[in-house]
């Protein structure tokens, strides 16, 4: 069995089986691990991970920013993270410019992320090759009606760190961008990833995850025995270190690709593909007119959006309507069997 703690005397090989052409179809599995140097803070690390930061908010527990049933009354928190941590404000990392040089080289099958940001497509990664098993930000509609909303209008509202509400006649509902809550059904492209991607893998690279959200943390224990795995995480997780073949790179995912790199002699095109990925976003946030100057921190956002909650004694906006909603629809009962 590989010693988990000792990366460097596996991971040699390893790069020359990829660099011979032996591992040639590589499934990519990526968490929030992924993105944290581009400024999106985990989710479980102590005191610095976004359930710690949540704190001021008071909600009844960490997880309802992210779950549906919370945010269809109270959607302000879930904005308080959005207009700081909207994918406008984020440049992919070394990691992700590490999966764009993955598929330049051949080497990619495919691309499982648990991530909404879309900084795998922005550093360089065909669309067709990444399922966003959480949804992504590329889309928004309301919660109520389903029907979608104008990108314009949603990026105003997020800029102003205010909860985007439909626009139709009688409707009023909370907009919510399309990536996939706590409490809702992952798409149906994700079996199909099981039933089809998975089987075809030749290696199977873990970034960056706790696996500890099912299903997609199911899909490393799918693969054979004679697939090697390897993890590029802080920490061993899930059933790491069990198999002969799996390789733990323990560090960041940008210290891992980084070692992976130099083992592969990639490390100038690495950088490369970096710089590209980078000042492509950079123009793109520029030409959608987006503005970056004074944009406030997350804790700053946290802190707003607790201070407005306090004011109303708790009570969102949306979950006013809510109340305001079922008080008339009552109102109109009484009314209706007085034939008033």
């Amino acid at each position: 069995m590989s010693n988990p703690s000792k990366s460097n005397s596996t991971l040699a090989p390893l790069c020359t089986s990829i660099s011979s052409g032996r591992i040639t179809s590589i499934l990519v599995l990526a968490g929030a691990g992924l993105s944290t140097s581009a400024g999106i803070p985990d989710f479980r690390t102590p005191e610095t991970g976004l359930y710690a930061k949540l704190a001021p908010l008071n909600l009844p527990y960490p997880e309802a920013l992210f779950h549906i049933s919370y945010f269809r009354h109270t959607p302000e928190p879930f904005y308080a993270f959005a207009r700081a941590r909207h994918p406008k404000n984020l440049r992919p990392t070394v990691a992700h410019a590490f999966l764009a040089l993955l598929e330049r080289k051949g080497k990619l099958k495919f691309v499982v992320t648990q991530n909404i940001d879309g900084l795998e497509v922005d550093a360089g990664v065909s669309v067709d090759r990444v399922l966003n098993a959480h949804g992504s930000w590329r889309g928004q509609r309301c919660l109520k009606c389903k029907v979608p909303f104008d990108a314009g209008r949603f990026r105003d509202a997020v800029g102003k760190g205010e909860v985007p509400i439909c626009g139709v006649e009688g409707c009023g509902g909370a907009v919510k961008p399309d990536i996939v809550m706590f409490g809702e059904r992952l798409p149906k492209e994700f079996d199909d990833v099981v039933e089809n991607v998975l089987p075809e893998a030749d290696m199977v690279l873990v970034m960056g995850t706790s696996l500890k959200v099912a299903p997609c943390s199911t899909l490393p224990r799918k693969v054979g025995g004679d697939v090697p795995r390897v993890l590029v995480n802080n920490e061993v997780v899930g059933d790491f270190g069990t198999r002969e073949r799996d390789v733990c790179v323990i560090g960041s995912c940008d210290d891992g690709v980084r070692e992976m790199a130099r083992e592969l002699g990639w490390e100038e095109e690495l950088d490369e593909v970096w710089r590209e990925a980078v000042e492509r976003k950079e123009r793109a946030v520029q030409a959608e007119g987006w503005d970056e100057e004074n944009e406030p921190s997350l804790d700053e956002c946290i802190a707003r959006a607790a201070e407005k909650m306090k004011a109303r004694n708790g009570v969102s906006d949306g979950h006013r309507r809510m109340l305001e909603g079922h008080l008339g629809e009552k109102m109109a009962s009484i009314l209706g069997r007085m034939n008033l």
